[in-house]
């Protein structure tokens, strides 16, 4: 499995200058391939090496840095093909696809920029890099991370390794090959979880994951965006600068807290041998009908990167992970010899009721114990055995001697598996005709 591992680099001022210098050449590069990509419509990486080659390289690259970069302006226009084919960017003729396709791709002069083992080499222990520069090599640049992360580096590390200036702080994104756990493919039962905006995730055991911290958090960013947005409109390019920045700060906010609820789960499955289930959530916003001042806090709320983390965490560490059905799972009554599902077992958003039982609880509970019930039975169709075709068992009986089968009725009754134990013409009501 693919993870990505970042650490941050410790430049000295002299080394930081000419990291800066070859992010720019290198991305003074790449706009002019893609310039020349899109005015010839060449957009392979064969066809533009054949054609570019030698010209990247006249303008201060190597021939593998060189590479990467044609390599990148033709892995751009492959992304961005590919989200006009599934229709990402809107249809034939609207203003979002026209501007997409009317010009040449464009790459930031601080865009990131890739690496592979010729031009940068890793030295864990020391925890140094050298890398090639448009100055030259530069040897021992020291770098530093997580724990955890800086291990996994060292023991899993493969491929490329991509160069990134965030916020005038240098950092290195690293892709490891992380084995995985085998899966347990007999898990004893399954962890229901639920995911919302008033709390980001109730299991089926009843651990909740409030988000009302990080609701106040992101209300409070909210205000302040707000008051940025208007200095900003007033031409201030100082509130344009805090506002991305504040942006960023946000989403690594939200996706920390993800990263800590999705491992207290996959922890708790792996401890106790169990599965996770959640909902199948995709194409939620065109199913969902919101007011309009939960639109906003809808579109930006986490609900699919959780599951993510969900899922590869879970993969990693060998836990069975299934997305169910999330019909009525709010709605509907979990007691097996009951099932109700009705608008009116919910009198309000947080809370159960079964007008027909009258089992009661909290909504979100609820919720993650039909998810769980809908798993346990997802699974026993999974893992069923595949059923023997019927011709290989007709010549197996036949090699024991049996009888052939007897041929089956053709009624509508027999066609629909309907065992009536009367023949065709009193199925279709015609007997003594």
């Amino acid at each position: 499995m693919k993870l990505v591992v970042q650490v941050k680099l410790l430049p000295t001022a002299e080394q930081a200058v000419a990291l800066a210098a070859t992010l720019r050449i290198a991305n003074q590069a790449a706009n002019q391939v893609a310039m020349v990509a899109y005015r010839q419509r060449v957009f392979s990486r064969a066809g533009l090496q054949k054609l570019l080659y030698h010209q990247v390289k006249a303008l201060g690259l190597s021939a593998q840095p060189a590479l990467h970069v044609i390599r990148k302006a033709a892995d751009a226009y492959t992304t961005l093909h590919a989200l006009i084919d599934a229709g990402m960017l809107g249809p034939e003729r609207s203003k979002r696809r026209d501007k997409a396709e009317s010009k040449p791709i464009t790459f930031r002069p601080d865009a990131a920029q890739p690496f592979d083992d010729r031009c940068l080499s890793w030295q864990c222990d020391a925890r140094t890099v050298s890398i090639w520069t448009v100055h030259g090599r530069l040897r021992g640049i020291a770098y530093t991370g997580e724990p955890s992360h800086l291990k996994t580096l060292a023991e899993h590390r493969r491929g490329e390794s991509d160069l990134v200036l965030r916020e005038g702080k240098w950092f290195l994104i690293a892709t490891c090959e992380v084995p995985e756990e085998p899966l347990n493919r007999d898990p004893v039962d399954w962890i229901g979880v639920d995911r919302g905006i008033e709390n980001l995730a109730t299991t089926s055991d009843g651990a909740n994951f409030q988000g009302q911290g990080l609701k106040r958090y992101r209300r409070a960013q909210a205000r302040r965006r707000a008051e940025l947005q208007a200095k900003k409109a007033a031409g201030s390019r100082s509130a344009a600068r805090r506002l991305a920045k504040r942006k960023q700060r946000e989403t690594r906010h939200a996706t920390n807290t993800n990263h800590i609820i999705s491992k207290q789960i996959v922890a708790d499955a792996q401890r106790t041998d169990r599965g996770i289930a959640v909902e199948q959530l995709d194409g939620i916003a065109d199913r969902v009908r919101l007011r309009r001042h939960q639109r906003a806090t809808f579109s930006t709320w986490p609900f699919h990167q959780l599951g993510g983390f969900l899922e590869y965490k879970a993969r990693r560490a060998g836990v069975p992970f299934l997305q169910v059905d999330p019909a009525y799972s709010s709605q509907g009554c979990p007691n097996r010899w009951c099932g109700h599902v009705s608008k009116k077992n919910r009198p309000t958003r947080g809370r159960f009721r079964c007008v027909a039982c009258g089992l009661a609880g909290l909504a979100d509970d609820i919720a993650a114990v039909n998810i769980r019930n809908r798993a346990r039975t997802a699974w026993a169709f999974v893992t069923m055995p595949d059923p023997i075709p019927h011709d290989q068992l007709t010549r197996a009986r036949r090699g024991r001697g049996d009888a052939p089968p007897a041929p089956q009725p053709v009624g509508r009754g027999a066609r629909r598996g309907v065992k009536t134990g009367l023949p065709s013409s009193a199925v279709h009501g015609r007997e003594g005709d």
